[in-house]
């Protein structure tokens, strides 16, 4: 139901959108959808864990911005292959994330509060390592390519989807094995359905939880990478915001903010109806805050579903 519901809404949209204009459902149209959801989506598929563990992380977006000011100095300041940036750019993202899950699981603080703090942190550490100014990657093309250039096109000619994309969708196949397949999946649910019950029943809980946001934060380290690939330059001062618009994307596709339960199929529906209802009300002709507030109503809307499921499933298993 949870899936079908997202499926519906985002196939709804495209059919209004593309009666209410005739350029809307072109193939360069909606490949530019899913290029404009690639870094949303990858912070998106991270704080899916997170939420599922009825945790939260406020500095996925931040974390993005350092990862991506790190692998801008490794790869232009000190002239290390490409390869290496990147890994320290993913490599930034996993330890922000690790210490984010020690301050939870060591220190039991509130993971409203700890990553409220990480978020500014990194934000610091991003003008402090950038030294308050962009970081381009004019001479090295190939880091580029990473979001822009199309491995499809040269298999295929004609077929131009920019690697972005793809680098979206294998994440995304990456993540929803584990969240489905894997010995973390399953605890990742059982944190967020009774993290106590789990404890009792010998399960290392602390340790499981540091996991979560260690994987969160290497998903906020590919975005990271993606986006300075994207546009070329890491901009100390962007990411703050980008974590709502993810947490955003999660709700409307059905992740329950009380934890337990969630899917990162149902998280990129979320993720491209909100691309969608963006670049739609855009080709009407609606203005920015139209925009926003449709985006605000669509995030409302969800959370009260979400509430009324939550409702009916407790009444149900009560009897």
């Amino acid at each position: 139901m949870q899936r079908l519901l997202a499926f519906g809404a985002l196939i709804l949209l495209f059919i209004v959108f593309s009666i209410a204009s005739p350029y809307f459902f072109q193939f360069d149209n909606i490949i530019g959808i899913f290029l404009a959801t690639a870094v949303n989506g990858l912070l998106a598929l991270g704080v899916t864990f997170v939420i599922v563990t009825a945790g939260i992380d406020l500095s996925i977006g931040t974390v993005m911005t350092l990862s991506a000011v790190m692998a801008g100095v490794f790869i232009t300041m000190w002239r290390l292959p490409v390869p290496v940036g990147i890994l320290a750019g993913l490599g930034t993202g996993a330890l922000c994330g690790l210490i984010n899950g020690l301050i939870i699981a060591k220190l039991k603080m509130a993971p409203f509060v700890a990553t409220l703090g990480m978020l500014y942190v990194a934000k610091g550490l991003s003008l402090v390592f950038s030294g308050l100014k962009p970081v381009y990657f004019d001479d090295t093309p190939a880091y580029r390519a990473i979001s822009m250039g199309s491995i499809t096109g040269a298999i295929i000619p004609g077929l131009e989807i920019p690697n972005a994309v793809l680098v979206l969708f294998g994440a995304a196949i990456v993540a929803s094995l584990i969240l489905t397949k894997t010995v973390l999946g399953r605890y990742t649910f059982a944190l967020g359905s009774n993290e106590e019950a789990t404890r009792l029943s010998g399960v290392n809980v602390d340790r499981w939880k540091i996991a979560v946001y260690t994987l969160g934060g290497l998903f906020a380290g590919l975005a990271g990478i993606v986006i300075s690939a994207r546009i070329n330059s890491a901009q100390p001062s962007l990411g703050q915001g980008y974590e709502l618009d993810a947490i955003a994307a999660a709700v409307i596709g059905g992740t329950t903010l009380m934890g337990g339960r969630g899917s990162v199929v149902t998280t990129l529906f979320g993720v491209v109806i909100i691309a969608v209802l963006n670049t739609g009300l855009a080709s009407v002709g609606a203005r920015d805050e139209t925009k926003r507030l449709t985006t605000g109503l669509v995030i409302i809307a969800a959370v009260i579903l979400d509430q009324y499921r939550h409702r009916c499933g407790t009444k149900w298993s009560s009897r």
